[in-house]
């Protein structure tokens, strides 16, 4: 089956070919030109896992501290208090 191009020349991308190929919307895919005409579709970067997303993070924060005390630092000492009208 053949897919035609957008007025934009955009095609859109199988759901099996995204599944075999294992990307995700909004990720990076490379194309190769082969010698005999054909083109190769390649993930150019590997999907984000939502289990690792976030490790580039990890022992970033304050630690041993408790929330009121990061709070009183980063917001003054009165945080808490309720707003007078």
């Amino acid at each position: 089956m053949g897919y035609a191009l957008t007025a934009k020349s955009q095609v859109t991308v199988p759901k099996a070919i995204r599944l075999h190929l294992g990307i995700v919307p909004g990720q990076e895919i490379q194309y190769q030109a082969l010698p005999d005409g054909r083109a190769m579709i390649v993930a150019a970067k590997p999907a984000p896992s939502a289990k690792g997303k976030f490790t580039k993070w990890r022992g970033v924060g304050v630690q041993q501290r408790d929330t009121d005390a990061i709070m009183r630092e980063t917001r003054g000492a009165d945080w808490n208090r309720a707003k007078k009208s």
